[in-house]
């Protein structure tokens, strides 16, 4: 049974400059070089009229894991991850390489008065027996942390 993952950012700029930052390939590459982890890159952006689509690569080293996780799956987690955005929602999707893991879920900006809020949703499938809601905890303690960091970046960008 998969683990369900829920993050809210809250941004004190509009929907429309938050847009216009996941639509601005600087603000991605700025991104990952600040808070992507060891080794992590942009492979690649893509901007279609309003649709936006970035892939990247983020790890978690080895040595901040739990022993859940490195028991199971040594070494550092490189994690391949996906982003879609068409307006104002967005899907992405990650796995671990080597792990039977996978991250899935949707990203909503809606408007508050002058702010605006991102809503993550979404869920976390381990498929190893007896250890996978072990490490699914894990992997969304991990998650929400970079979710908040990645929050935290892009309200500096805005500040900019």
């Amino acid at each position: 049974m998969a683990t369900p993952l829920a993050f809210t950012a809250r941004y004190t700029y509009s929907v429309e400059a938050v847009r216009a930052a996941f639509s601005d390939e600087q603000y991605w590459k700025a991104r990952i070089a600040e808070v992507g982890g060891p080794g992590a890159r942009l492979d690649s952006f893509t901007l279609d009229g309003d649709q936006v689509r970035v892939q990247m690569v983020q790890a978690i080293p080895a040595d901040q894991l739990p022993p859940a996780i490195t028991a199971v799956r040594p070494g550092d987690l490189v994690i391949p991850r996906t982003e879609t955005y068409t307006g104002t929602t967005g899907s992405f999707e990650a796995h671990v390489e080597g792990a039977p893991a996978i991250v899935r879920g949707t990203v909503t900006l809606t408007a508050e008065g002058n702010v605006s809020v991102g809503t993550v949703t979404g869920s976390i499938e381990v498929k190893i027996p007896l250890f996978g809601s072990k490490i699914e905890a894990a992997i969304s303690e991990h998650l929400v942390a970079l979710l908040a960091n990645e929050a935290e970046f892009t309200e500096q960008w805005l500040a900019r």
